[in-house]
Protein backbone atom coordinates (compact mmCIF):
# COMPACT_ATOMS: atom_id res chain seq x y z
CA UNK A 1 0.00 0.00 0.00
CA UNK A 2 1.56 3.24 -1.13
CA UNK A 3 2.41 5.72 1.77
CA UNK A 4 -0.04 8.74 2.18
CA UNK A 5 1.76 11.61 0.78
CA UNK A 6 1.84 15.05 2.97
CA UNK A 7 3.01 18.28 3.79
CA UNK A 8 3.36 16.40 7.32
CA UNK A 9 5.17 13.38 6.00
CA UNK A 10 7.71 15.53 4.27
CA UNK A 11 8.84 16.67 7.62
CA UNK A 12 6.71 19.72 8.08
CA UNK A 13 3.55 19.52 10.79
CA UNK A 14 1.54 23.33 10.05
CA UNK A 15 -0.60 22.11 12.83
CA UNK A 16 2.34 22.06 15.49
CA UNK A 17 2.95 25.55 14.04
CA UNK A 18 -0.50 27.05 14.33
CA UNK A 19 -0.17 25.53 18.00
CA UNK A 20 2.70 27.21 18.95
CA UNK A 21 1.57 30.32 17.75
CA UNK A 22 -1.66 30.15 20.07
CA UNK A 23 0.57 29.25 23.12
CA UNK A 24 3.01 32.24 22.96
CA UNK A 25 0.47 34.79 22.12
CA UNK A 26 -0.23 35.96 24.82
CA UNK A 27 3.71 36.21 26.29
CA UNK A 28 4.71 38.07 22.84
CA UNK A 29 1.18 40.83 23.33
CA UNK A 30 2.50 41.41 26.67
CA UNK A 31 5.50 43.61 24.72
CA UNK A 32 3.01 45.32 23.03
CA UNK A 33 2.00 48.80 23.64
CA UNK A 34 -0.65 51.20 22.09
CA UNK A 35 1.46 51.99 19.06
CA UNK A 36 0.89 48.08 18.09
CA UNK A 37 -2.24 47.58 16.21
CA UNK A 38 -3.57 44.11 15.48
CA UNK A 39 -2.59 41.20 17.27
CA UNK A 40 0.21 38.00 16.48
CA UNK A 41 -0.90 36.00 13.63
CA UNK A 42 -1.63 37.94 10.47
CA UNK A 43 0.52 38.25 7.48
CA UNK A 44 2.23 41.50 9.11
CA UNK A 45 2.70 43.47 12.19
CA UNK A 46 1.00 47.29 12.04
CA UNK A 47 2.81 50.13 14.06
CA UNK A 48 1.62 53.61 14.38
CA UNK A 49 4.39 55.58 13.65
CA UNK A 50 2.03 58.91 14.02
CA UNK A 51 3.89 59.96 17.23
CA UNK A 52 7.42 60.85 14.90
CA UNK A 53 4.76 63.69 13.50
CA UNK A 54 6.29 65.12 17.23
CA UNK A 55 9.84 64.96 16.00
CA UNK A 56 11.35 68.10 14.12
CA UNK A 57 13.38 65.91 11.15
CA UNK A 58 12.95 61.65 12.69
CA UNK A 59 15.53 59.40 11.43
CA UNK A 60 14.76 55.63 11.68
CA UNK A 61 17.28 53.37 12.51
CA UNK A 62 17.38 49.61 11.73
CA UNK A 63 19.55 46.36 12.38
CA UNK A 64 19.64 42.93 11.80
CA UNK A 65 21.93 40.12 13.52
CA UNK A 66 22.00 36.65 14.94
CA UNK A 67 23.43 34.70 17.73
CA UNK A 68 25.99 33.30 15.59
CA UNK A 69 27.35 29.76 16.74
CA UNK A 70 26.60 30.34 20.90
CA UNK A 71 23.54 28.27 19.70
CA UNK A 72 25.71 25.53 19.61
CA UNK A 73 26.46 25.50 23.16
CA UNK A 74 22.81 26.51 24.27
CA UNK A 75 22.17 23.02 22.05
CA UNK A 76 24.15 21.23 24.18
CA UNK A 77 23.53 22.16 27.68
CA UNK A 78 19.62 22.04 26.89
CA UNK A 79 19.26 25.97 27.89
CA UNK A 80 16.85 27.74 25.36
CA UNK A 81 15.74 30.78 27.54
CA UNK A 82 18.34 33.10 27.25
CA UNK A 83 19.65 33.09 23.75
CA UNK A 84 16.45 34.83 23.08
CA UNK A 85 17.85 37.96 24.99
CA UNK A 86 21.58 37.66 22.94
CA UNK A 87 19.60 38.15 19.27
CA UNK A 88 17.47 41.01 20.92
CA UNK A 89 20.84 42.32 22.59
CA UNK A 90 22.77 42.07 19.72
CA UNK A 91 20.39 43.55 17.78
CA UNK A 92 19.13 46.73 20.19
CA UNK A 93 22.77 47.38 20.93
CA UNK A 94 23.42 48.13 17.71
CA UNK A 95 21.09 50.92 16.67
CA UNK A 96 21.60 52.10 20.53
CA UNK A 97 25.10 53.59 18.99
CA UNK A 98 23.64 55.62 16.99
CA UNK A 99 21.22 57.08 19.66
CA UNK A 100 18.62 55.57 18.49
CA UNK A 101 15.57 54.04 20.60
CA UNK A 102 14.30 50.88 19.78
CA UNK A 103 10.34 50.63 18.41
CA UNK A 104 10.08 47.18 17.30
CA UNK A 105 11.74 43.86 17.29
CA UNK A 106 11.07 41.03 14.64
CA UNK A 107 12.56 37.22 14.72
CA UNK A 108 13.32 34.74 12.84
CA UNK A 109 13.75 30.99 13.61
CA UNK A 110 14.71 28.24 11.67
CA UNK A 111 14.49 24.66 13.05
CA UNK A 112 14.99 21.52 11.59
CA UNK A 113 11.92 19.86 13.94
CA UNK A 114 9.47 22.38 15.70
CA UNK A 115 9.67 21.36 19.36
CA UNK A 116 7.27 23.65 20.97
CA UNK A 117 8.58 23.59 24.50
CA UNK A 118 12.06 24.16 23.33
CA UNK A 119 10.47 27.14 20.84
CA UNK A 120 8.38 28.37 23.80
CA UNK A 121 11.63 28.85 25.68
CA UNK A 122 13.71 30.81 22.55
CA UNK A 123 10.63 33.22 22.19
CA UNK A 124 10.00 34.18 26.39
CA UNK A 125 14.23 35.02 25.89
CA UNK A 126 13.27 37.37 22.81
CA UNK A 127 10.79 38.69 25.23
CA UNK A 128 12.06 39.42 27.61
CA UNK A 129 15.49 40.96 25.39
CA UNK A 130 12.30 42.86 23.84
CA UNK A 131 11.12 44.26 27.29
CA UNK A 132 14.63 45.15 28.70
CA UNK A 133 15.18 47.25 25.46
CA UNK A 134 11.84 48.70 25.35
CA UNK A 135 10.79 47.05 22.08
CA UNK A 136 7.83 45.62 20.91
CA UNK A 137 8.07 42.37 19.35
CA UNK A 138 5.52 42.95 16.49
CA UNK A 139 6.12 39.84 14.86
CA UNK A 140 8.06 36.73 13.90
CA UNK A 141 8.60 33.74 11.49
CA UNK A 142 9.21 30.65 12.50
CA UNK A 143 10.10 27.58 9.60
CA UNK A 144 10.95 24.10 9.50
CA UNK A 145 13.43 22.70 7.32
CA UNK A 146 13.57 18.95 7.79
CA UNK A 147 16.32 17.53 5.70
CA UNK A 148 18.65 20.52 5.40
CA UNK A 149 18.76 21.10 9.07
CA UNK A 150 18.97 18.23 12.02
CA UNK A 151 16.42 17.89 13.79
CA UNK A 152 17.53 19.29 16.88
CA UNK A 153 19.40 22.18 15.02
CA UNK A 154 18.03 25.85 14.98
CA UNK A 155 19.02 29.02 13.82
CA UNK A 156 17.99 32.55 14.59
CA UNK A 157 17.28 35.70 13.08
CA UNK A 158 17.18 39.77 14.33
CA UNK A 159 15.71 42.66 13.00
CA UNK A 160 14.98 45.95 14.77
CA UNK A 161 13.93 49.26 13.60
CA UNK A 162 14.28 52.18 15.77
CA UNK A 163 14.06 56.41 16.01
CA UNK A 164 16.21 59.40 16.84
CA UNK A 165 15.87 62.57 16.24
CA UNK A 166 18.43 64.45 13.49
CA UNK A 167 20.28 66.18 15.56
CA UNK A 168 20.53 63.86 18.18
CA UNK A 169 22.53 61.55 15.71
CA UNK A 170 25.44 60.29 17.43
CA UNK A 171 28.34 59.36 14.34
CA UNK A 172 31.09 60.31 15.97
CA UNK A 173 32.17 63.39 14.13
CA UNK A 174 32.94 65.64 17.15
CA UNK A 175 35.55 63.55 18.81
CA UNK A 176 38.38 64.98 19.09
CA UNK A 177 42.02 64.88 20.66
CA UNK A 178 41.67 64.03 24.03
CA UNK A 179 38.54 62.90 24.60
CA UNK A 180 37.55 59.90 26.92
CA UNK A 181 36.47 56.60 26.14
CA UNK A 182 34.16 54.75 29.13
CA UNK A 183 34.14 51.13 28.94
CA UNK A 184 30.87 49.72 30.45
CA UNK A 185 31.02 46.17 31.65
CA UNK A 186 29.96 42.61 29.38
CA UNK A 187 28.46 39.92 31.38
CA UNK A 188 31.20 37.47 29.71
CA UNK A 189 31.73 36.75 25.66
CA UNK A 190 28.46 37.99 24.80
CA UNK A 191 27.72 36.42 21.19
CA UNK A 192 30.87 36.74 19.83
CA UNK A 193 33.97 34.57 19.18
CA UNK A 194 32.43 31.59 19.90
CA UNK A 195 33.28 29.80 17.18
CA UNK A 196 37.09 29.97 18.70
CA UNK A 197 35.80 29.12 22.14
CA UNK A 198 34.65 25.77 21.05
CA UNK A 199 37.63 25.32 19.13
CA UNK A 200 39.35 25.59 22.57
CA UNK A 201 36.81 23.99 24.67
CA UNK A 202 34.79 21.42 22.80
CA UNK A 203 35.79 18.26 21.67
CA UNK A 204 36.27 18.37 17.93
CA UNK A 205 34.71 21.99 18.33
CA UNK A 206 30.84 20.05 18.86
CA UNK A 207 31.26 17.77 21.78
CA UNK A 208 31.33 19.11 25.30
CA UNK A 209 34.24 18.53 27.19
CA UNK A 210 34.75 15.29 29.66
CA UNK A 211 36.22 17.42 32.45
CA UNK A 212 33.07 18.01 34.31
CA UNK A 213 34.69 20.89 36.10
CA UNK A 214 35.27 22.33 32.99
CA UNK A 215 31.17 21.91 31.69
CA UNK A 216 30.52 23.51 35.01
CA UNK A 217 32.55 26.50 34.30
CA UNK A 218 30.97 27.28 30.17
CA UNK A 219 27.47 26.60 31.55
CA UNK A 220 28.08 29.17 34.14
CA UNK A 221 30.05 31.59 32.28
CA UNK A 222 30.08 31.11 28.15
CA UNK A 223 26.27 30.97 28.08
CA UNK A 224 25.36 34.07 30.27
CA UNK A 225 23.31 36.59 28.19
CA UNK A 226 24.31 39.33 26.06
CA UNK A 227 23.98 42.84 28.43
CA UNK A 228 21.37 45.23 26.64
CA UNK A 229 22.23 48.59 27.00
CA UNK A 230 19.29 50.55 26.03
CA UNK A 231 17.84 52.37 29.36
CA UNK A 232 21.41 53.09 31.00
CA UNK A 233 22.22 54.83 27.39
CA UNK A 234 19.06 56.58 26.51
CA UNK A 235 19.30 57.75 30.35
CA UNK A 236 22.68 58.78 29.39
CA UNK A 237 21.87 60.96 26.03
CA UNK A 238 19.19 63.01 27.77
CA UNK A 239 21.73 64.28 30.37
CA UNK A 240 25.29 64.47 29.12
CA UNK A 241 26.50 65.26 24.86
CA UNK A 242 27.89 61.61 23.87
CA UNK A 243 30.22 62.09 20.71
CA UNK A 244 30.70 58.22 20.07
CA UNK A 245 29.75 54.76 21.38
CA UNK A 246 30.78 51.50 20.06
CA UNK A 247 29.24 48.15 20.86
CA UNK A 248 32.03 45.52 21.14
CA UNK A 249 30.87 42.52 18.97
CA UNK A 250 32.96 40.36 16.48
CA UNK A 251 35.99 41.93 15.47
CA UNK A 252 36.32 43.24 19.29
CA UNK A 253 38.39 46.26 19.75
CA UNK A 254 40.56 46.59 16.61
CA UNK A 255 37.41 46.04 14.08
CA UNK A 256 34.59 48.04 15.88
CA UNK A 257 36.52 51.32 17.77
CA UNK A 258 37.86 52.61 14.65
CA UNK A 259 34.37 52.43 12.67
CA UNK A 260 33.53 56.02 15.26
CA UNK A 261 36.60 57.19 14.58
CA UNK A 262 37.92 59.85 11.59
CA UNK A 263 40.78 58.67 9.70
CA UNK A 264 43.05 60.86 11.94
CA UNK A 265 42.22 59.99 15.22
CA UNK A 266 43.07 56.66 17.38
CA UNK A 267 42.60 55.55 20.58
CA UNK A 268 44.49 54.45 23.70
CA UNK A 269 43.38 51.72 25.68
CA UNK A 270 45.03 51.25 29.17
CA UNK A 271 45.17 48.15 30.14
CA UNK A 272 45.41 48.48 33.73
CA UNK A 273 41.59 50.17 33.92
CA UNK A 274 40.25 47.50 32.24
CA UNK A 275 38.29 45.03 34.51
CA UNK A 276 38.72 41.45 34.94
CA UNK A 277 35.91 39.12 34.17
CA UNK A 278 35.99 35.49 35.46
CA UNK A 279 35.49 33.68 31.82
CA UNK A 280 38.30 35.81 29.82
CA UNK A 281 40.50 35.16 33.34
CA UNK A 282 39.95 31.52 32.27
CA UNK A 283 40.84 31.70 28.79
CA UNK A 284 44.07 33.85 29.16
CA UNK A 285 45.52 30.77 32.05
CA UNK A 286 43.59 28.16 29.65
CA UNK A 287 45.72 29.40 26.34
CA UNK A 288 48.57 31.37 27.07
CA UNK A 289 49.65 31.10 23.38
CA UNK A 290 46.69 33.48 22.35
CA UNK A 291 48.11 36.78 21.58
CA UNK A 292 46.97 40.18 23.23
CA UNK A 293 46.16 40.93 19.36
CA UNK A 294 43.98 38.02 18.79
CA UNK A 295 42.07 38.16 22.02
CA UNK A 296 41.59 41.53 21.34
CA UNK A 297 40.35 41.27 17.91
CA UNK A 298 37.74 38.48 18.77
CA UNK A 299 36.53 39.16 22.23
CA UNK A 300 34.85 41.78 23.94
CA UNK A 301 37.38 41.42 26.80
CA UNK A 302 34.69 42.34 29.65
CA UNK A 303 34.00 45.65 27.91
CA UNK A 304 30.96 45.25 25.81
CA UNK A 305 30.47 48.90 25.56
CA UNK A 306 32.01 51.96 24.74
CA UNK A 307 31.36 55.46 25.42
CA UNK A 308 33.17 58.44 23.90
CA UNK A 309 32.60 62.37 26.15
CA UNK A 310 34.59 65.08 26.81
CA UNK A 311 36.86 65.35 29.92
CA UNK A 312 34.35 67.51 31.49
CA UNK A 313 31.35 65.06 30.61
CA UNK A 314 32.89 62.02 32.48
CA UNK A 315 32.20 62.55 35.95
CA UNK A 316 28.15 63.37 34.95
CA UNK A 317 28.48 60.44 32.28
CA UNK A 318 29.85 58.21 35.06
CA UNK A 319 26.75 58.91 37.85
CA UNK A 320 24.51 59.22 34.85
CA UNK A 321 25.17 55.23 34.28
CA UNK A 322 26.10 54.14 37.38
CA UNK A 323 22.44 55.16 38.38
CA UNK A 324 21.30 52.53 36.02
CA UNK A 325 23.41 50.26 37.52
CA UNK A 326 26.25 50.35 35.20
CA UNK A 327 29.58 49.23 36.03
CA UNK A 328 31.64 52.13 34.15
CA UNK A 329 35.61 52.12 33.83
CA UNK A 330 37.43 54.94 32.07
CA UNK A 331 39.53 52.49 29.77
CA UNK A 332 40.91 54.99 27.41
CA UNK A 333 41.55 58.69 25.31
CA UNK A 334 41.35 59.34 21.97
CA UNK A 335 44.63 60.72 20.01
CA UNK A 336 45.97 62.02 16.64
CA UNK A 337 46.37 58.78 14.67
CA UNK A 338 50.32 57.88 14.16
CA UNK A 339 49.92 54.20 12.75
CA UNK A 340 47.76 52.19 14.34
CA UNK A 341 43.81 53.24 14.71
CA UNK A 342 43.68 50.74 18.66
CA UNK A 343 46.45 50.95 20.92
CA UNK A 344 47.06 49.32 24.16
CA UNK A 345 49.09 51.42 26.81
Amino acid sequence: MQEEISYKSAGVDTEAGQEFVKKIKQNVESTHGPRVIGGLGGFSGAFDVSFLKNYKNPILLSGTDGVGTKLELARLFNIHDTIGIDLVAMCVNDILVSGGEPLFFLDYIACGKLIPERMERIVAGIVKGCKLSGAALLGGETAEHPGTMDPDEYDLGGFVVGAVEKEDLIDGSKIKPGDIVLGLESSGPHSNGFSLIRKLYLEGGRKLPANQELVGFLKEFALRPTRIYVQSILNLTKKVEVKGMVHITGGGFYENIPRVLSDSLAVEIKRDNLPENPFFTRVQKDFPSLTEKELYSTFNMGIGYIVIVSPESVADATAALEEKGELVHKIGVITSKNKESVLFV
